[in-house]
């Protein structure tokens, strides 16, 4: 029997021959019969001739993978090596690969772009069914978020490649024949479309979003994504801030979940008692190191994922570069880092590098400026005062001099546990010493009534004094590199004053580990007075003239 070749399949060499077939062990020769002559490429091919366009691989993968899905749906995405193993990982979680999730990205390297804007909108495509709920520090970020998912939605590449996956027109009605036939399951006419919740047409699926502490009773939450539940240093610094995002996320969004619930913990580190600290203190975390890993753990234990800005950790198949290499050098290069790190390496090491506690672990590891003698030009001599608490706190009292290039020098202190009624006279003779014109008092604790036991003693300084509401740890913490930069201490001034030294110098940055707190918080009162005295609202003011 001969053997012929279809038009559409390549030929062996000498392609106008035919051979026959081909017993084992034995060598095939050419049939050169003429009746065995026939021009291949007049046999028509009965099968039907399939055309794959370039554009229909291109939709089957951004179907089969969220960076495809990116390249596809956002216009100029040229992902780097790092955006594709962050996209990757985001992947298997969409996937549902992945059950609990924590990814730590440094500022302004475009992470939300891929956790809350891309990851709902393709998850929504391949699992139409899902319910979501995405969270951020506020309502408003958060329905920033929806609205993007709904353009991306809406868009036409979506369509094409998820025409399954619906939202109802902004005007009223799906104008979909195929949804009247199969409303979804809250009715056709039911469907939400609002800046902070929608529902899919045809489908059971849907996103909510929500601010830190918002409500989602009454929502069955498949899919849950927090993005970045504080705003700020501030925030992350104030215990009380921190208390209520964890108990909001504890009693509030955890009870929405059910056994085949997903949860992805996304932002940037601030502290280390923010969510994710607080997560592997109580719960199993294990770091993301190979690809292999998703869909290998059990459902109760957290992947997690930290981007170092600069690289300090080994290389692993995650993160392959080599140690110093920047996580985006196009956007921000190592030269930039650097120098953001030299203005505070503390909270550098958090935001941009995922470790919160510094590896020292002290507030002003670097410790402070020292000078020999105060600049030619003083603009003010002032003085801030905090008194003590309870009566195992210290009263620190500091008194200082603002020079003409900005500077805070700090001139002279009393710093000790002693009761109001023997600090007062020293406190007095403090300020005259130092030629102090203003002395604020914080009102706090008897503060009043001790600022105008002082005023009596020193007439010619105006007194005054203010109530400090502002959370004690949250001022300390992020105002540390403020008033490392500013503050400037007499030369010898550890030996002059000893334990005010040990207390700013041995200050650590957790806060709860230290037993004192009143020298840095007196310290940073006084640069918070000096930069920004807008701020602070003086409740009464005493004041007396030499004349009187």
């Amino acid at each position: 029997m001969n053997e012929t070749f279809p038009a559409n399949t390549p030929q062996p060499p000498g392609s106008g021959e035919t051979f026959p077939d081909t017993a084992p062990g034995r060598t095939p020769t050419p049939n050169t019969s003429p009746a065995a002559a026939i021009n291949l490429h007049s046999v028509p091919d009965p099968r039907p001739r399939l055309t794959i366009t370039r554009r229909a691989v291109q939709s089957e993968l951004a179907r089969r993978s969220l960076p495809d899905f990116a390249r596809r749906c956002v216009p100029g995405f040229c992902p780097t090596p790092f955006h594709t193993a962050y996209y990757r990982t985001l992947d298997a979680f969409a996937k549902g690969l992945v059950r609990r999730l924590i990814v730590s990205v440094p500022p302004q390297h475009g992470k939300s772009l891929g956790s809350s804007v891309l990851l709902p909108a393709y998850a929504l495509g391949i699992r139409p069914g899902l319910r979501i709920a995405l969270a951020s520090y506020n309502l408003r970020l958060a329905s920033r978020f929806n609205r993007r998912i709904q353009q991306l939605i809406d868009s036409a590449p979506y369509a094409e490649l998820f025409p399954d996956t619906r939202l109802k027109p902004l005007h009223g009605g799906t104008g979909n024949k195929k949804e009247a036939a199969a409303p979804s399951a809250a009715g056709a006419g039911n469907l939400v479309r609002t800046a902070e919740e929608f529902d899919l047409a045809g489908q059971s699926g849907g996103l909510l979003a929500v601010g830190r502490e918002g409500s989602l009773t009454g929502n069955t939450v498949d899919l849950l994504i927090l993005d970045d539940l504080f705003k700020d240093a501030l925030e992350a610094n104030s215990p009380l801030v921190r208390d209520n995002a964890w108990e909001w996320y504890n009693a509030v969004a955890r009870t929405r979940l059910h056994n085949g619930s997903q949860e992805l913990i996304v932002g940037t580190r601030w502290h280390e008692e923010d969510l994710p600290g607080r997560i592997a203190a109580h719960e199993r975390v294990v770091g993301l190191t190979d690809f292999s890993q998703p869909g290998t753990l059990p459902p109760d234990c957290w992947l997690m994922l930290n981007f170092e800005a600069i690289k300090e950790s080994p290389p692993t198949p995650a993160d392959p570069r080599g140690k110093g290499e920047a996580l985006w050098p196009a956007r921000h290069s190592r030269a930039l880092l650097d120098a953001r790190r030299r203005l505070d390496p503390h909270l550098f090491e958090a935001l941009y590098q995922g470790h919160p506690a510094s590896k020292e672990g002290l507030l002003y590891g670097e410790g402070f400026a020292t000078y020999d003698e105060l600049p030619a030009t003083v603009v003010k001599r002032g003085n801030y005062t905090d008194t003590a608490d309870t009566g195992d706190d210290y009263l620190c009292s500091l008194c200082y001099a603002v020079g003409g290039d900005g500077m805070i020098y700090l001139t002279d202190a009393l710093y000790t546990p002693e009761p109001m009624e023997a600090t007062e006279p020293q406190a007095a003779a403090m300020l005259r010493r130092a030629d102090v014109r203003e002395a604020l008092f914080e009102s706090n604790n008897g503060g009043r009534g001790f600022a105008r036991a002082v005023g009596r003693l020193v007439p010619e300084v105006r007194i005054a004094w203010t109530h400090q509401s502002r959370n004690k740890e949250a001022r300390i913490l992020s105002n540390s590199a403020t008033v490392q930069r500013l503050a400037r201490w007499p030369r010898g001034w550890e030996a002059r004053w000893p334990e005010l030294a040990r207390d700013l110098l041995g200050y650590r940055r957790l806060y709860r580990a230290n037993r004192r707190h009143d020298a840095p918080d007196a310290l940073t009162g006084v640069v918070e007075t000096e930069l920004d005295r807008s701020r602070r609202t003086i409740r009464a003011v005493g004041f007396r003239s030499p004349e009187r």
